[in-house]
């Protein structure tokens, strides 16, 4: 099974290289699946319905959140009606929406996806991410109730997110971190057979800070003042994420390889 996770959308210059390259992107890379982070693709901050629903159309599977999940004060109103939709599942108890959802893919395959938040440096207030992993995969097993498990696992700290990784080895497919928006070159496969990467990158401008318009970060680091909002980079945005390859009788990965394509970073393209 060949499953494409595209990291963080940001603004509408992400949503752009998304929307005008993924119809083509699956075509080419015969994809049975595609996840997409979209907490970050309306204005910088959150996901709108609207949003929601023409990623999906773009070709998203499920798309996927986390801290900024309900910053647009609409998303409320309609979470727990969208399934494709995920926030953290560790959000507190009555949180609105859902945190994971087993999820029909194109040839018939059963995938989970499940989005799960790290704690270090972000919300320590949050519920135990591997406890609420544990639960997630107890409640549905790779090679029994899903044919696949991917695991966004939206965190600061690469300790935490590694750590994470091989917690869950040999459980799940692929456990690809999303939040900072700067693709790591660890994409490997971990000793269980579940494919591995820290972050895989944003889909925006990197002509920025971490997809904004860089004037208002520096301005903060350099004064500690707000001067205003902080906006979306509109330059032009490179898309990046990772695609891995499953083993149809097992669930666990057998390829995984980054995709960059576009904007500011050398394109990477890949060969399985």
């Amino acid at each position: 099974m060949r499953i494409l996770f595209l990291g963080d959308m940001v603004g509408r210059t992400g949503r752009k290289v998304v929307y005008e390259n993924l119809p083509d992107i699956r075509k080419r890379l015969r994809t049975d699946f595609v996840i997409v982070n979209g907490e970050n693709s309306a204005s910088g901050f959150g996901i709108t319905r609207k949003i929601l629903n023409e990623t999906l159309d773009a070709g998203a599977d499920v798309v996927t959140s986390g801290n900024h999940a309900f910053d647009q004060k609409e998303t409320h109103s309609w979470a727990d009606s969208e399934d494709r939709f995920l926030r953290p599942v560790n959000f507190p108890k009555g949180t609105a929406g859902r945190g994971s959802n087993l999820v029909e893919a194109k040839n018939g395959a059963r995938v989970l996806v499940a989005n799960i938040m790290g704690r270090l440096f972000m919300h320590p207030e949050l519920d135990d991410p591997f406890a609420a992993a544990e639960a997630e995969l107890a409640a549905c097993p790779l090679g029994e109730a899903a044919d696949a498990v991917i695991i966004d696992f939206h965190a600061e700290a690469t300790s935490e997110s590694q750590c994470f990784g091989h917690f869950v080895d040999g459980r799940a497919s692929l456990v690809v971190g999303t939040h900072t928006h700067i693709p790591t070159a660890d994409h490997h496969i971990l000793n269980g057979g579940t494919a591995y990467m820290t972050d895989a990158g944003m889909c925006g401008d990197y002509d920025s800070s971490i997809g904004m318009d860089k004037e208002e970060p520096l301005h903060r680091f350099l004064t500690k003042l707000n001067k205003g909002r902080m906006e979306p980079a509109t330059g032009p945005a490179t898309l990046c994420g990772v695609l891995v390859v499953t083993d149809d009788s097992t669930g666990l990965a057998t390829a995984v390889e980054p995709l960059r394509l576009g904007g500011r970073l050398s394109e990477i393209w890949p060969s399985i």
